[in-house]
């Protein structure tokens, strides 16, 4: 790599003179604009579909199947649900779809969430957009200010999130009844919850707040054998967190169009007993 002691004629970032003279943008050879332009592509298709689904206050309950963007339906104005989980805890005065009230909770799990940070950096800010790539901004001041400084509430809300995660299993508990609430029975449905909520957890479960909460201020681990194995667990689980977050992402969309899709009377749901 060629460098050099003349100042670039930049007047900030990397075109500063402190850094190697080199005139190209980068020295890539490979198409390493793909990753940043698919990473785009699949979160804005999210952000289209969940504003949409957000936005739109109907069919969001087929019983015994509720979307988990609903999930818990806390307006008054929410379509009753057989012992499900809802409550009016916000008035008529609520005019708005009632997901807003509960989405604000895992969206702000997951826009804090250290690889989503990587993610939507690198995709819509292009900070930097790949590895030896230089960025276009002319400074740097990383999550020191608003609004970059609200991601350290990624730890508050981890604590929701787990909430949110067990009200999202005591609904895949009631995906076990039929349209007539009787138990012992399991759809289509049911299987696309089970998927939903295992990858929920697994996601929630490998994120780094987790693991710190669990063994990252433990100074002795021979002191805490139980803490230990918990945390080797979630270490495992961490490993895979990137791809946790892409196969969460899709599940939850995937679970929320399947209610779409009974709630609107485009097809029944498959029982198998």
């Amino acid at each position: 790599m060629a460098t050099g002691t003349e100042p670039h004629t930049g007047s900030g970032g990397v075109r500063t003179g402190t850094r190697a003279a080199i005139t190209a943008p980068h020295l890539r050879t490979d198409r390493w604009w793909l990753a940043p332009a698919a990473t785009a592509a699949g979160l804005l298709a999210f952000i289209v579909y969940s504003t949409w689904r957000a936005f739109a206050d109907t069919h969001y309950y087929s019983a015994p199947y509720v979307s988990p963007f609903y999930s818990p339906c806390l307006a008054e104005r929410c379509q009753t649900m057989h012992a499900g989980p809802n409550a009016a805890l916000f008035g008529s005065w609520w005019i708005i779809s009632p997901a807003i009230i509960i989405l604000i909770f895992p969206l702000g799990f997951r826009l804090t969430c250290y690889y989503y940070r990587k993610a939507y950096y690198r995709a819509f800010w292009l900070s930097p957009p790949a590895c030896a790539v230089a960025e276009p901004h002319r400074a740097y001041t990383g999550e020191t200010r608003l609004p970059l400084i609200l991601q350290n509430l990624h730890r508050y809300f981890f604590y929701a999130a787990l909430l949110v995660a067990g009200v999202l299993t005591y609904d895949t508990v009631l995906a076990f009844r039929d349209t007539h609430y009787r138990w012992g029975h399991m759809g289509l449905g049911t299987l696309v919850f089970l998927l939903n909520i295992a990858l929920i957890w697994a996601y929630t479960l490998s994120c780094h707040s987790c693991r710190h909460i669990v063994g990252g201020r433990i100074k002795h681990f021979s002191r805490h054998p139980v803490r230990y194995r918990v945390w080797g667990f979630i270490s495992r689980l961490n490993a895979h967190h990137a791809l946790l977050a892409w196969a969460s992402l899709v599940s939850v969309a995937l679970a929320d169009f399947y209610v779409f899709l009974l709630a609107s009377g485009a097809f029944s749901d498959p029982r198998f007993f």
